[in-house]
Protein backbone atom coordinates (compact mmCIF):
# COMPACT_ATOMS: atom_id res chain seq x y z
CA UNK A 1 0.00 0.00 0.00
CA UNK A 2 1.06 3.29 -0.86
CA UNK A 3 0.34 6.65 1.19
CA UNK A 4 1.65 9.86 1.08
CA UNK A 5 1.47 12.20 3.55
CA UNK A 6 0.40 16.14 3.38
CA UNK A 7 4.23 16.82 3.97
CA UNK A 8 6.39 18.59 2.01
CA UNK A 9 9.52 19.36 3.62
CA UNK A 10 11.90 22.73 2.98
CA UNK A 11 15.40 22.20 1.96
CA UNK A 12 16.53 22.54 5.45
CA UNK A 13 13.97 20.53 6.77
CA UNK A 14 15.46 18.04 4.33
CA UNK A 15 18.86 18.15 5.45
CA UNK A 16 17.52 17.01 8.97
CA UNK A 17 15.95 14.00 7.82
CA UNK A 18 18.83 13.20 5.26
CA UNK A 19 21.71 13.72 8.67
CA UNK A 20 18.90 11.88 10.81
CA UNK A 21 18.56 8.85 8.71
CA UNK A 22 22.84 8.35 8.97
CA UNK A 23 23.44 9.54 12.32
CA UNK A 24 21.60 7.74 15.09
CA UNK A 25 21.50 10.80 17.16
CA UNK A 26 21.26 14.61 16.40
CA UNK A 27 21.07 18.05 18.07
CA UNK A 28 18.92 20.63 15.89
CA UNK A 29 18.80 24.08 17.17
CA UNK A 30 16.07 26.17 14.77
CA UNK A 31 14.87 29.16 15.31
CA UNK A 32 10.98 29.97 16.10
CA UNK A 33 8.73 28.72 13.38
CA UNK A 34 11.25 27.18 11.24
CA UNK A 35 9.06 24.05 11.48
CA UNK A 36 10.65 21.72 13.95
CA UNK A 37 7.90 20.03 15.67
CA UNK A 38 6.39 19.39 11.85
CA UNK A 39 9.52 18.20 10.67
CA UNK A 40 11.17 15.71 13.62
CA UNK A 41 7.22 14.13 14.41
CA UNK A 42 7.30 13.55 10.45
CA UNK A 43 10.39 11.65 10.63
CA UNK A 44 9.11 9.48 13.21
CA UNK A 45 5.60 8.95 11.48
CA UNK A 46 7.35 8.18 8.59
CA UNK A 47 9.85 5.45 10.37
CA UNK A 48 6.89 4.24 11.82
CA UNK A 49 5.10 3.20 8.62
CA UNK A 50 8.19 2.07 6.77
CA UNK A 51 9.72 -0.13 9.48
CA UNK A 52 10.05 -3.81 9.20
CA UNK A 53 10.80 -3.93 12.53
CA UNK A 54 8.61 -6.39 15.19
CA UNK A 55 6.40 -3.69 17.34
CA UNK A 56 8.08 -0.95 16.79
CA UNK A 57 8.11 1.70 19.44
CA UNK A 58 9.05 5.85 18.45
CA UNK A 59 8.17 8.53 21.06
CA UNK A 60 8.06 12.29 20.66
CA UNK A 61 8.69 13.83 24.19
CA UNK A 62 7.84 17.83 24.29
CA UNK A 63 8.48 19.63 27.73
CA UNK A 64 4.64 19.41 29.19
CA UNK A 65 2.17 16.66 28.90
CA UNK A 66 -0.02 19.78 28.18
CA UNK A 67 2.14 21.33 25.23
CA UNK A 68 1.49 17.72 23.80
CA UNK A 69 -1.70 17.51 23.59
CA UNK A 70 -2.38 21.16 22.04
CA UNK A 71 -0.17 21.02 19.55
CA UNK A 72 1.33 17.61 18.82
CA UNK A 73 -1.72 15.66 19.11
CA UNK A 74 -3.43 17.34 16.66
CA UNK A 75 -0.54 17.54 14.15
CA UNK A 76 0.05 13.73 14.33
CA UNK A 77 -3.49 13.69 13.85
CA UNK A 78 -3.51 16.04 10.45
CA UNK A 79 -0.74 14.11 8.86
CA UNK A 80 -2.10 10.74 9.99
CA UNK A 81 -5.86 11.16 8.89
CA UNK A 82 -4.99 10.33 4.94
CA UNK A 83 -4.06 6.49 6.55
CA UNK A 84 -7.27 4.29 6.23
CA UNK A 85 -8.85 3.28 9.02
CA UNK A 86 -8.07 -0.01 9.27
CA UNK A 87 -4.87 0.22 9.79
CA UNK A 88 -4.38 2.93 12.29
CA UNK A 89 -5.88 3.77 15.48
CA UNK A 90 -5.86 6.46 18.08
CA UNK A 91 -5.62 6.57 21.26
CA UNK A 92 -6.74 10.22 22.91
CA UNK A 93 -6.46 9.40 26.75
CA UNK A 94 -2.78 8.09 25.91
CA UNK A 95 -1.79 10.23 23.18
CA UNK A 96 -0.75 7.06 20.90
CA UNK A 97 -1.31 6.20 17.64
CA UNK A 98 -1.00 2.78 16.92
CA UNK A 99 -0.47 0.97 13.04
CA UNK A 100 -1.65 -2.56 11.49
CA UNK A 101 1.82 -3.22 11.29
CA UNK A 102 2.45 -3.14 15.20
CA UNK A 103 4.56 -0.32 15.29
CA UNK A 104 3.40 2.67 18.02
CA UNK A 105 4.21 6.16 18.07
CA UNK A 106 2.92 7.78 21.21
CA UNK A 107 3.60 11.13 22.73
CA UNK A 108 4.94 12.24 26.23
CA UNK A 109 5.31 15.28 28.14
CA UNK A 110 9.19 15.25 29.76
CA UNK A 111 7.37 16.67 33.20
CA UNK A 112 6.12 12.91 33.65
CA UNK A 113 9.18 11.22 33.30
CA UNK A 114 8.18 8.16 35.02
CA UNK A 115 5.59 7.28 32.23
CA UNK A 116 8.83 6.96 29.97
CA UNK A 117 10.73 4.29 32.24
CA UNK A 118 10.91 0.46 31.67
CA UNK A 119 10.18 1.14 28.09
CA UNK A 120 12.29 -0.01 24.93
CA UNK A 121 12.41 3.04 22.09
CA UNK A 122 13.01 2.30 18.19
CA UNK A 123 13.14 6.41 17.75
CA UNK A 124 12.22 9.48 19.91
CA UNK A 125 13.19 13.05 19.78
CA UNK A 126 12.96 15.47 22.52
CA UNK A 127 11.47 19.13 21.71
CA UNK A 128 13.14 22.33 24.23
CA UNK A 129 15.82 20.49 25.59
CA UNK A 130 17.19 23.09 27.16
CA UNK A 131 14.34 23.77 29.68
CA UNK A 132 13.94 19.96 30.42
CA UNK A 133 16.00 17.65 33.17
CA UNK A 134 18.85 16.68 30.82
CA UNK A 135 18.29 13.02 32.73
CA UNK A 136 15.61 12.17 31.02
CA UNK A 137 17.82 11.82 27.93
CA UNK A 138 21.10 10.36 30.12
CA UNK A 139 19.27 8.10 32.38
CA UNK A 140 15.87 7.79 30.90
CA UNK A 141 15.69 7.68 27.18
CA UNK A 142 19.25 6.89 26.09
CA UNK A 143 19.28 3.10 28.19
CA UNK A 144 15.81 2.86 26.68
CA UNK A 145 17.37 2.86 23.42
CA UNK A 146 20.31 0.85 24.18
CA UNK A 147 19.00 -3.23 23.33
CA UNK A 148 17.82 -2.17 20.02
CA UNK A 149 20.33 0.58 18.81
CA UNK A 150 17.26 3.00 18.70
CA UNK A 151 17.64 6.57 17.16
CA UNK A 152 17.06 9.91 19.19
CA UNK A 153 17.59 13.64 18.29
CA UNK A 154 16.89 16.43 20.84
CA UNK A 155 16.18 20.30 19.70
CA UNK A 156 15.01 23.53 20.51
CA UNK A 157 16.89 26.97 21.05
CA UNK A 158 19.39 27.91 23.59
CA UNK A 159 18.54 29.17 26.60
CA UNK A 160 22.21 30.25 27.40
CA UNK A 161 25.31 29.91 26.82
CA UNK A 162 26.39 26.26 28.23
CA UNK A 163 23.03 24.50 28.47
CA UNK A 164 22.31 20.96 28.05
CA UNK A 165 21.19 21.60 24.05
CA UNK A 166 24.48 23.69 23.84
CA UNK A 167 26.73 20.91 25.31
CA UNK A 168 25.22 18.38 23.37
CA UNK A 169 25.35 20.50 20.15
CA UNK A 170 29.32 20.70 21.34
CA UNK A 171 29.62 17.15 21.96
CA UNK A 172 28.18 15.81 18.51
CA UNK A 173 31.08 17.74 16.77
CA UNK A 174 33.44 14.95 17.14
CA UNK A 175 31.05 12.00 17.52
CA UNK A 176 30.64 10.24 15.44
CA UNK A 177 27.49 8.98 15.77
CA UNK A 178 25.96 12.11 15.82
CA UNK A 179 24.79 14.80 13.44
CA UNK A 180 23.76 18.27 14.65
CA UNK A 181 22.38 21.77 13.04
CA UNK A 182 21.85 25.58 13.71
CA UNK A 183 19.47 26.88 11.38
CA UNK A 184 18.87 30.67 12.38
CA UNK A 185 17.02 32.95 10.30
CA UNK A 186 20.07 33.77 8.05
CA UNK A 187 20.92 30.15 7.52
CA UNK A 188 16.96 29.10 6.12
CA UNK A 189 16.94 32.24 3.91
CA UNK A 190 13.82 33.75 6.44
CA UNK A 191 15.65 36.96 6.71
CA UNK A 192 15.67 37.82 3.06
CA UNK A 193 12.49 36.31 1.90
CA UNK A 194 10.10 38.66 0.62
CA UNK A 195 6.33 38.21 1.13
CA UNK A 196 5.87 37.30 -2.73
CA UNK A 197 8.38 34.52 -2.34
CA UNK A 198 7.00 33.19 0.59
CA UNK A 199 5.02 30.01 0.77
CA UNK A 200 2.34 29.44 3.44
CA UNK A 201 3.46 29.14 6.70
CA UNK A 202 7.41 30.95 6.06
CA UNK A 203 8.78 33.73 8.11
CA UNK A 204 9.49 36.97 5.95
CA UNK A 205 11.77 39.83 5.90
CA UNK A 206 8.77 41.86 7.22
CA UNK A 207 7.53 39.91 9.50
CA UNK A 208 11.09 39.43 10.97
CA UNK A 209 11.20 43.22 10.90
CA UNK A 210 7.78 43.79 13.02
CA UNK A 211 8.44 41.09 15.55
CA UNK A 212 12.01 43.00 16.04
CA UNK A 213 10.19 46.39 17.01
CA UNK A 214 8.49 44.67 19.62
CA UNK A 215 11.11 41.93 20.88
CA UNK A 216 14.11 43.12 22.87
CA UNK A 217 17.45 42.39 21.49
CA UNK A 218 17.90 39.54 23.43
CA UNK A 219 14.93 38.11 22.81
CA UNK A 220 15.20 38.71 19.27
CA UNK A 221 18.89 37.12 19.37
CA UNK A 222 17.92 33.99 21.16
CA UNK A 223 14.21 33.34 19.20
CA UNK A 224 15.75 33.97 15.90
CA UNK A 225 19.00 34.13 15.56
CA UNK A 226 20.16 31.22 17.75
CA UNK A 227 22.24 33.00 19.47
CA UNK A 228 23.79 31.46 22.30
CA UNK A 229 24.76 34.09 24.94
CA UNK A 230 22.11 36.01 24.62
CA UNK A 231 20.10 36.83 28.22
CA UNK A 232 17.36 34.40 29.04
CA UNK A 233 14.44 36.13 29.77
CA UNK A 234 13.71 36.18 33.20
CA UNK A 235 17.43 36.21 33.53
CA UNK A 236 18.89 36.65 37.66
CA UNK A 237 22.35 37.39 37.34
CA UNK A 238 22.31 37.90 33.67
CA UNK A 239 23.23 41.08 33.22
CA UNK A 240 25.78 41.58 36.33
CA UNK A 241 27.54 38.63 34.75
CA UNK A 242 27.80 40.29 31.61
CA UNK A 243 28.75 44.05 33.38
CA UNK A 244 31.61 41.69 34.76
CA UNK A 245 32.80 40.51 31.52
CA UNK A 246 32.87 44.19 29.96
CA UNK A 247 34.97 44.97 33.38
CA UNK A 248 37.29 42.41 32.29
CA UNK A 249 36.03 40.58 36.07
CA UNK A 250 36.04 37.33 33.76
CA UNK A 251 39.59 36.42 33.68
CA UNK A 252 42.70 34.46 34.98
CA UNK A 253 42.18 33.99 38.47
CA UNK A 254 44.73 32.03 40.16
CA UNK A 255 45.17 30.58 43.52
CA UNK A 256 46.86 33.14 46.06
CA UNK A 257 48.49 30.40 48.73
CA UNK A 258 48.78 32.77 50.88
CA UNK A 259 44.99 33.41 51.65
CA UNK A 260 42.05 30.99 52.68
CA UNK A 261 39.87 29.33 51.01
CA UNK A 262 36.24 29.45 51.66
CA UNK A 263 33.42 26.57 49.58
CA UNK A 264 29.60 27.19 49.11
CA UNK A 265 27.63 24.27 48.50
CA UNK A 266 24.08 23.51 46.67
CA UNK A 267 23.60 20.18 47.85
CA UNK A 268 21.24 17.53 45.54
CA UNK A 269 19.57 14.38 46.73
CA UNK A 270 18.75 13.16 43.51
CA UNK A 271 20.16 15.81 41.67
CA UNK A 272 23.29 17.93 40.90
CA UNK A 273 25.79 19.23 43.38
CA UNK A 274 27.54 22.49 43.04
CA UNK A 275 30.79 23.66 45.03
CA UNK A 276 32.12 27.39 44.85
CA UNK A 277 35.87 27.61 45.51
CA UNK A 278 36.32 31.66 46.82
CA UNK A 279 39.44 33.98 48.18
CA UNK A 280 38.50 37.33 49.51
CA UNK A 281 41.24 39.71 49.14
CA UNK A 282 39.99 43.17 51.00
CA UNK A 283 36.60 43.89 49.08
CA UNK A 284 37.57 41.76 46.00
CA UNK A 285 36.04 38.34 46.04
CA UNK A 286 38.20 36.02 44.09
CA UNK A 287 36.36 32.46 42.72
CA UNK A 288 39.28 30.57 41.74
CA UNK A 289 37.35 27.33 40.92
CA UNK A 290 34.15 25.74 40.84
CA UNK A 291 33.22 21.81 40.25
CA UNK A 292 29.41 20.17 39.55
CA UNK A 293 28.86 16.71 39.31
CA UNK A 294 25.37 14.50 39.67
CA UNK A 295 24.69 10.95 40.35
CA UNK A 296 27.72 10.52 43.07
CA UNK A 297 27.29 10.24 47.02
CA UNK A 298 28.59 13.43 49.47
CA UNK A 299 31.61 11.21 49.86
CA UNK A 300 32.77 11.79 45.88
CA UNK A 301 32.16 15.57 46.57
CA UNK A 302 33.88 15.89 49.91
CA UNK A 303 36.54 13.52 47.94
CA UNK A 304 37.17 16.19 45.58
CA UNK A 305 37.33 19.05 48.08
CA UNK A 306 39.82 17.70 49.99
CA UNK A 307 42.30 17.32 47.32
CA UNK A 308 42.05 20.29 45.99
CA UNK A 309 45.25 22.49 47.02
CA UNK A 310 43.59 25.21 48.78
CA UNK A 311 43.66 25.76 52.92
CA UNK A 312 40.13 26.47 53.67
CA UNK A 313 38.43 28.88 56.37
CA UNK A 314 35.08 27.15 55.61
CA UNK A 315 32.33 25.69 53.79
CA UNK A 316 29.33 27.75 53.63
CA UNK A 317 26.24 24.95 53.28
CA UNK A 318 22.14 25.85 53.01
CA UNK A 319 20.00 25.40 56.61
CA UNK A 320 18.30 22.21 55.03
CA UNK A 321 21.51 20.40 55.33
CA UNK A 322 20.93 19.01 59.07
CA UNK A 323 17.56 17.37 57.64
CA UNK A 324 18.02 14.04 58.61
CA UNK A 325 17.68 11.17 55.81
CA UNK A 326 14.97 8.16 56.24
CA UNK A 327 17.85 5.53 55.22
CA UNK A 328 20.34 6.66 57.60
CA UNK A 329 18.92 8.58 60.29
CA UNK A 330 21.96 10.81 59.78
CA UNK A 331 22.07 14.31 58.71
CA UNK A 332 24.29 15.73 55.47
CA UNK A 333 25.68 17.26 57.99
CA UNK A 334 26.88 14.82 60.43
CA UNK A 335 27.79 12.65 57.52
CA UNK A 336 30.04 15.50 55.70
CA UNK A 337 32.10 15.68 58.84
CA UNK A 338 32.75 11.86 59.04
CA UNK A 339 34.55 13.19 55.29
CA UNK A 340 36.60 15.47 57.04
CA UNK A 341 34.16 18.54 56.02
CA UNK A 342 32.51 20.30 58.97
CA UNK A 343 30.14 22.74 57.19
CA UNK A 344 28.66 26.35 58.64
CA UNK A 345 25.22 25.58 58.04
CA UNK A 346 23.48 29.13 57.06
CA UNK A 347 20.34 29.99 59.32
CA UNK A 348 16.93 29.95 57.91
CA UNK A 349 15.94 32.80 56.83
CA UNK A 350 13.17 34.61 58.81
CA UNK A 351 12.67 38.02 57.61
CA UNK A 352 8.68 38.35 56.22
CA UNK A 353 9.64 41.53 53.75
CA UNK A 354 10.59 38.36 51.28
CA UNK A 355 11.35 34.84 50.96
CA UNK A 356 14.28 33.29 51.60
CA UNK A 357 15.15 32.79 47.78
CA UNK A 358 14.43 36.02 46.94
CA UNK A 359 16.89 36.84 50.08
CA UNK A 360 19.46 35.22 48.54
CA UNK A 361 18.93 36.79 45.26
CA UNK A 362 19.32 39.91 46.51
CA UNK A 363 22.67 39.26 48.34
CA UNK A 364 23.81 37.84 45.46
CA UNK A 365 23.46 40.26 43.21
CA UNK A 366 25.09 42.50 46.04
CA UNK A 367 28.36 41.04 45.55
CA UNK A 368 28.39 40.24 42.25
CA UNK A 369 30.00 43.46 41.17
CA UNK A 370 32.93 42.45 44.03
CA UNK A 371 33.53 39.11 42.19
CA UNK A 372 36.56 38.32 39.70
CA UNK A 373 35.74 34.87 38.26
CA UNK A 374 38.68 32.49 36.62
CA UNK A 375 37.34 32.13 33.05
CA UNK A 376 38.59 28.66 32.80
CA UNK A 377 38.28 26.92 35.99
CA UNK A 378 34.74 28.04 36.91
CA UNK A 379 32.95 28.18 33.32
CA UNK A 380 30.16 25.98 33.71
CA UNK A 381 29.35 28.03 37.11
CA UNK A 382 29.84 31.50 35.23
CA UNK A 383 27.05 30.04 32.47
CA UNK A 384 24.72 29.08 34.96
CA UNK A 385 24.41 32.85 36.73
CA UNK A 386 24.45 33.91 33.05
CA UNK A 387 21.37 31.15 32.80
CA UNK A 388 19.27 31.08 35.57
CA UNK A 389 16.09 32.81 35.17
CA UNK A 390 12.49 33.03 36.85
CA UNK A 391 9.88 30.33 35.99
CA UNK A 392 7.20 31.62 33.53
CA UNK A 393 3.72 30.96 33.42
CA UNK A 394 3.08 28.90 30.31
CA UNK A 395 -0.45 30.35 30.01
CA UNK A 396 -0.18 34.09 30.76
CA UNK A 397 3.37 34.22 29.62
CA UNK A 398 3.95 36.49 33.06
CA UNK A 399 7.39 35.83 34.43
CA UNK A 400 6.26 33.96 38.66
CA UNK A 401 8.57 35.37 41.39
CA UNK A 402 10.54 32.04 41.74
CA UNK A 403 13.45 31.17 39.58
CA UNK A 404 13.15 28.24 37.17
CA UNK A 405 14.79 24.44 38.42
CA UNK A 406 16.98 23.34 35.59
CA UNK A 407 20.23 22.95 35.16
CA UNK A 408 21.49 26.54 35.72
CA UNK A 409 20.16 26.47 39.07
CA UNK A 410 22.52 24.46 40.98
CA UNK A 411 25.33 26.88 40.12
CA UNK A 412 23.22 29.96 41.28
CA UNK A 413 22.12 28.98 44.20
CA UNK A 414 24.91 27.72 45.37
CA UNK A 415 26.67 31.28 44.47
CA UNK A 416 23.38 32.38 46.16
CA UNK A 417 24.64 30.14 49.45
CA UNK A 418 27.94 31.85 49.53
CA UNK A 419 26.48 35.30 49.16
CA UNK A 420 24.55 34.69 52.30
CA UNK A 421 28.07 33.50 54.11
CA UNK A 422 29.69 35.90 53.32
CA UNK A 423 26.71 38.40 54.81
CA UNK A 424 26.04 36.83 57.56
CA UNK A 425 29.96 35.79 58.32
CA UNK A 426 29.81 40.04 58.32
CA UNK A 427 28.25 40.38 60.88
CA UNK A 428 29.06 37.58 63.20
CA UNK A 429 32.54 38.87 62.44
CA UNK A 430 31.97 42.98 63.41
CA UNK A 431 33.94 43.58 66.30
CA UNK A 432 31.90 45.16 69.60
CA UNK A 433 33.04 48.33 70.91
CA UNK A 434 31.84 50.28 73.78
CA UNK A 435 32.44 54.36 74.49
CA UNK A 436 32.05 55.99 77.90
CA UNK A 437 31.91 59.69 78.16
CA UNK A 438 35.23 61.00 79.67
CA UNK A 439 34.97 61.96 83.55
Amino acid sequence: MNVTIPYSPRWYQQEIHEAWDERRFGAVVMHRRAGKTVCLLNHLIRDALRTDMDDWRGAYIAPTLVSCKQLVWDYLKLFTRVLPVEIRKYNESELRMDLANGARLRLYGADHPDSLRGIYLDACCIDEYDIVKPAIFTEVLRPALSDRKGRCVLAGTFKGTNGPLGQMYDNAESDPEWFRKNLNVVSTGASERTDDEAEFGELTKSELAAAHRVMSKEEYDREYLNVRNAAVRGAIFGRLVDVADTESRLTRVPHDPALDTITAWDLGMADSTAVWFVQQAGTEIRVIDYYENSGESLAHYCKIVREKPYTYREHIAPHDISVRELGTGKTRLEVAASLGIHFRQLPRVTQRARSEVEERIEQGRLILPRCYFDLQKCKRGIDALRSWHRAENAQTGELRNEPIHDWSSHGADAFSYLAMGIRSKAKIDRPEISANWVT
